[in-house]
């Protein structure tokens, strides 16, 4: 099995492409940008990505990252949903607990929660992590808010003993708490030079294609929750 990065020569070089940007994006916008067309379409619910560089699309057009395609699949699929980008390149799940109350600001019906790889590739200890997206959860779950759950691999030269407890985490998390778990969120995408760019972590437009297409399943799953279903 592919394990996240695994093409990557090094802990050190992930670290440092995976961070790329995290000072230009460290900010909270008011809001993430909305294509004009949005304007005049009636939304049947708001879906929020929220995420390090994987979700906000480093190096790619803001419209080729995995939240414009997913909800462009969406629509094809007759589901008028908006899906707003609010991914933070260098993000860590103790940066993103700390906004999580800016991500409430937007109303989300659905929040795709996209997050550990940094905490992974800086050597975090994985219980600080599960701490950390368990509070979330816990903040979604109270605001009516259903979650889709992005598990993350890690380096297979941090050792069984560390990469387990890592990968362990998600699972754990999507059991004990009502969420929806997407296994691995670089299924079919990690390990392939085609669907990467050169850094050998964020894919291309077409990475980001087979991200959408990964996730859509788990993500209609939470429309259905969402109504009852």
């Amino acid at each position: 099995m592919n394990y996240l990065l695994t093409t990557i020569a090094g802990t050190a070089v992930a670290i440092s492409c995976l961070c790329a940007g995290c000072e230009r994006h460290g900010g909270q916008p008011d809001q993430p940008a909305q294509p004009a067309q949005h304007a005049e379409t009636k939304f049947q619910g708001t879906i929020v990505a929220m995420g390090d560089s994987l979700t906000a699309g480093l190096g790619v057009n803001e419209n080729d990252a995995y939240p414009a395609q997913l909800e462009r699949k969406l629509r094809q699929g007759g589901y008028r949903w908006h899906v707003l980008n609010a991914g933070i390149s260098g993000e860590t799940s103790s940066g993103a607990l700390s906004r999580i109350g800016w991500v409430l600001k937007l109303k989300p019906d659905i929040v795709i929660l996209e997050t550990g790889a940094n905490d992974g590739l800086r050597g975090t200890d994985p219980q600080l992590m599960r701490k950390n997206i368990e509070e979330m959860l816990q903040i979604l779950e109270k605001n009516d808010v259903v979650v889709v759950l992005a598990g993350m691999k890690m380096l297979a030269n941090l050792g069984k003993e560390y990469t387990g407890a890592f990968s362990a985490v998600y699972r754990d998390l999507a059991k004990n708490n009502r969420v929806i778990l997407m296994p691995f969120f670089l299924a079919g995408v990690a390990g392939d030079q085609s669907l990467n760019q050169q850094d050998g972590i964020h894919p291309t437009t077409a990475g980001y294609r087979i991200i959408a297409d990964n996730i859509y399943p788990y993500v209609i799953k939470g429309i259905e929750r969402r109504h009852g279903k």
